[in-house]
């Protein structure tokens, strides 16, 4: 594509290349307008001696179609697209799911001179009609070879955008603390913990309340842990009084007696540092720290649908949540971030 400064009288079936105003200061021609004769008599008669414009050669892809055949290329199952305009496609969720990108793919595509895909991040939970990707072609036309290395990449090992739906889950609650914090534990962690599920697709099935003043509650708290998988909870949420404050501490020894295995105890992500994540043969245990009674994006947000989706995450999955882990602060944790340390 050619563009560049030319007489205005040679204009003629070119395209405009920059917003031009009238007399008045408002718009009198649109950028990425082709001119015709009737538009070069306007700008001749408005003191526009010379244009930039655009000229497209033989072996250029027009922005619009450019657009158009990247976003096809890319696009996986659970997606659908807008319709090109100005350069630019939408990719939208049509499903209840987690968005899939193949970011080194994805990489190597923007590389492309002239030629963007912006998406949100892979394994962000994704709703209907949200848009989680956009096509952007920057100049009014490419070259062929350029639209054609993107359609090569995109075909190399399946779709390089996706969604993966979300199934309904029957997801077991058991909470836990002393018997005295009982009413206040109940009324304060199901709402929450039930809005994020429904969210999903999901349902909250169960909730119990395991009282924890010695080692016979950590034994019963197994004992329910056990009973729960074996009534097909897809997954189940431990939540109490207190989050879990050790590799060793309550709730990962309950996941021991009841036949269980800690993946990971510790998360990088903070609201969320106290994560357990555990495994009872296929079913995911989740150990959900204090921070899940708070509507704010935490940890939960960050695992859960993954979990939902089916994706079995091991300790590197969790470490890697560090980069971009310093989410916003909630109110409900008993000592905010920025009192936890002095100023100096």
């Amino acid at each position: 594509m050619k563009f560049g400064p030319i007489p205005t009288a040679q204009a003629i079936g070119k395209i405009l290349g920059h917003n031009i105003a009238g007399a008045d200061g408002r718009r009198l021609f649109r950028k990425g307008h082709p001119l015709t004769a009737a538009d070069v008599d306007i700008l001749l008669s408005s003191g526009r001696p010379v244009i930039y414009v655009a000229e497209l050669e033989a072996d250029d892809v027009s922005e619009n179609e450019a657009a158009r055949r990247v976003a096809a290329a890319v696009t996986g199952n659970g997606l659908s697209l807008t319709g090109p305009a100005t350069g630019r496609v939408n990719l939208k969720a049509a499903t209840v799911g987690i968005l899939r990108v193949d970011a080194a793919r994805l990489a190597r595509l923007n590389s492309q001179e002239g030629i963007t895909l912006a998406t949100l991040a892979t394994n962000t939970a994704v709703h209907p009609r949200k848009i989680v990707a956009t096509v952007k072609v920057i100049p009014y036309a490419v070259p062929e070879t350029a639209v054609t290395a993107v359609e090569t990449i995109a075909a190399e090992t399946g779709p390089l955008i996706n969604i993966t739906p979300l199934p309904a889950h029957r997801v077991a609650l058991i909470l836990s603390g002393s018997p005295a914090a009982r009413s206040r534990i109940v009324d304060s962690f199901p709402p929450p913990i039930r809005n994020r599920l429904e969210a999903l697709g999901s349902a909250l099935a169960t909730v119990d309340f395991v009282p924890l003043e010695d080692e016979t509650g950590e034994m019963e708290l197994a004992q329910r842990l056990a009973e729960r998988v074996q009534n097909s909870a897809e997954l189940v949420i431990l939540a109490g009084e207190t989050a879990i404050m050790d590799r060793y501490d309550i709730a990962p020894r309950a996941v021991a007696r009841a036949g269980g295995v800690v993946t990971c105890f510790g998360a990088p992500v903070d609201p969320g540092n106290l994560l357990m994540l555990a495994y009872m043969g296929r079913i995911p245990v989740l150990g959900a720290p204090g921070c899940v009674r708070s509507p704010k994006p935490n940890i939960v947000d960050l695992v859960l649908p993954r979990l939902l989706a089916g994706d079995r995450l091991t300790q590197i999955d969790i470490v890697n949540l560090g980069h971009g882990g310093l989410l916003e602060d909630v109110a409900e944790r008993p000592l905010p971030r920025s009192r936890a340390t002095s100023n100096r």
